[in-house]
């Protein structure tokens, strides 16, 4: 009987470390196009089950694509995840050969589901809205430091670079908009997404690019992705507060916003505020379920196609 092979590897900037399970065949190979294609000559041979990589912030990138384009089974996992598993399997230590072992345990034992990875379109809009949340971070510091700033060349120091980074952010978002209106599937998405009450053009492009999986899975799965759905803390006889975490971090946050704005203006979300604030609930526990019912009825507009109406279940 043939025994399925798991693999794990770890990705470092110039060269690949490969750990193999059942068997414990390891090997080292060089990050880039030619190590990468010896490598999967030897992954073909062993018709792996699963393969695993952390993302690392774009070095397992060109490595991704080779494997996509083999077809091979790749779960590009988050590394918390990852060093939580290898701490409850008693591997505190941290070395590339120790983190491919535990990525190939990891595919063996919790098995996450192999999916595609993004097109180069896809990442391109992801690299871009990551570079325009770094642009609206430089641009709140620079306000702080305004604020402070008595000195008056100091200030049109900061001013300067103020008005260099708004600049530098919409020409990021024109950016988006042309990557977004190249593709007509992301297209419809957006026109679906901006008729709901609430969703305005910056947080349908966020939903775009960082949550594509809108659409495409169940309501609890979204919630979690989203960072909205509530986890237990029970234990015995105590019951704790449920709260939300984890999920993306991103996402969380333009959704907070847009339904702050949906509370008052699109009435199925308004609707289910009152009633919970009516009920006693806190402002802030009723706003976040109501984060975790647009994210719901996102998620069903995009998977049904059909725009939103005032009576959307």
């Amino acid at each position: 009987m043939t025994q399925e092979v798991f693999v794990g590897i770890d990705v470092a900037s110039d060269h690949l470390d490969v750990h193999m399970l059942p068997h414990g065949k390891r090997l080292v190979c060089q990050n880039d196009d030619d190590g990468i294609r010896s490598l999967l000559t030897k992954l073909r041979k062993q018709s792996p089950v699963l393969i695993v990589v952390e993302s690392t912030g774009g070095y397992e990138r060109n490595l991704a694509l080779a494997l996509r384009a083999e077809q091979l089974p790749l779960a590009l996992v988050n590394p918390r995840r990852v060093r939580d598993f290898a701490r409850s399997i008693g591997k505190s230590a941290k070395t590339d050969t120790i983190d491919a072992y535990v990525l190939a345990q990891f595919a063996e034992k919790i098995r996450p589901p192999a999916r595609p990875i993004p097109s180069e379109e896809q990442h391109a809009l992801k690299e871009l809205a990551a570079r325009r949340r770094q642009l609206i971070q430089m641009r709140t510091s620079e306000k702080n430091r305004l604020r402070v700033a008595a000195s008056t060349r100091v200030r049109k120091s900061i001013e300067s670079i103020i008005n260099a980074l708004d600049q530098q952010i919409a020409d990021t978002d024109h950016d988006v908009d042309n990557l977004i209106k190249e593709d007509e599937g992301l297209v419809e998405k957006d026109h679906l997404l901006q008729s709901v009450p609430g969703i305005g053009p910056t947080t349908s492009r966020i939903l775009l690019v960082e949550l594509p999986e809108l659409g495409h899975l169940d309501n609890k799965q979204i919630a979690s992705l989203a960072g909205v759905a509530p986890m237990n803390r029970d234990s015995g006889k105590m019951r704790g507060h449920r709260m939300i975490m984890g999920g993306r971090a991103s996402v969380r946050s333009a959704l907070y916003m847009a339904t702050l704005v949906a509370t008052r203006f699109n009435s199925r979300i308004k609707g289910v505020y009152q009633r919970l604030h009516a009920a006693g609930k806190p402002k802030k526990v009723a706003l976040v379920a109501c984060m975790r019912k647009m994210v719901i009825i996102l998620n069903s507009i995009l998977r049904t196609k059909f725009p939103f109406r005032e009576n959307f279940a």
